[in-house]
């Protein structure tokens, strides 16, 4: 079966639904799922002419409200041991562009967001509600420091509820985002027009000839990324395996096991067998 829409696990993707233009509706409608009642946004407006954070930091898109807050986001597909850093990394651009406004008490609030196609670690197992987390400026009794900087990720392996469970926006947001790939029709709870919009601009058989192309590409990198991250962690596995059975052996040839039963236990070959018997002057 061909793929009907592009996946949003791509720059190219992620941006055409929620990074242009004529996807504003869409963003805003997004964003408003994610904040809380009294942060909703009316209307989006461009960052400021002459920022200089676009050439300084990379996310997937800038932009700020009527207010003048600010909103960056990143889809981030693979995980590794630091992807909490390039977010505050990002952040600290959208404050050092209001250096007077901080001197006059007058900072606008601050949002980054993280999609993550990856799970955090343990420790923070069972704090969030399927899998979104906020994180904002706190005492050690949890009492609010200040308002103005506000972190918000969401695990989207942690998003379990099936189609008949889906109760509020944010989870209409989420099972769409995770599952936008593998539909090959607008499901009946997505008739609304601000999801129609999305499917009409997920539709691969509306990409131009260029856009077609950049998507493509855009897939390869994912690809290629992920092929190389199989390749670490399955050499990885085989090199702790080895280890395994070596530290296995060792210990049969300290029992005084013969090396044809350490040959069956371990799969390892003779020659293996025979150089750790020699470095632990060990005799079969």
């Amino acid at each position: 079966m061909s793929v009907k829409y592009l996946t949003p696990f791509t720059l190219f993707g992620f941006k055409r639904i929620f990074g242009e233009e004529a996807s504003r509706p869409l963003l805003i409608d997004f964003l408003n799922a994610l904040l809380p009642e009294s942060d909703k946004i009316v209307k989006l407006a461009e960052p400021p002419a002459d920022s200089r954070i676009e050439q300084k930091a990379a996310f997937d898109f800038y932009c700020e409200n009527e207010s003048g807050e600010k909103f960056i986001a990143e889809m981030q597909t693979n995980s590794h041991d630091f992807f909490r850093d390039p977010g505050v990394y990002c952040s600290s651009f959208p404050i050092l562009e209001q250096a007077e406004a901080a001197w006059e008490q007058n900072l606008k609030g601050i949002y980054c967001i993280g999609i993550l196609n990856f799970a955090f670690d343990n420790c923070y197992s069972g704090e969030e509600e399927q899998g979104v987390h906020i994180i904002e400026l706190n005492n050690q009794r949890g009492k609010a420091f200040c308002g103005k900087l506000t972190y918000i990720y969401l695990e989207l392996p942690k998003f379990k509820k099936e189609e008949n469970q889906l109760v509020t926006r944010l989870d209409k947001w989420i099972y769409f985002i995770k599952h936008l790939e593998d539909f090959q029709s607008v499901p009946a709870l997505f008739k609304e027009e601000v999801f129609a919009q999305a499917f009409a601009k997920a539709e691969i058989a509306e990409l131009r000839v260029k856009e077609f192309y950049a998507y493509e590409m855009s897939l390869k990198t994912i690809r290629d990324i992920e092929g190389i991250l199989n390749y670490a962690r399955k050499e990885g596995r085989m090199k702790a395996e080895k280890e395994a059975k070596m530290e296995i052996a060792m210990n049969m040839i300290r029992e005084g096991d013969t090396a044809e039963k350490i040959i069956r236990c371990t799969g390892l070959d003779k020659e293996t067998i025979e150089e750790l018997r020699n470095k632990g002057h060990y005799s079969l």
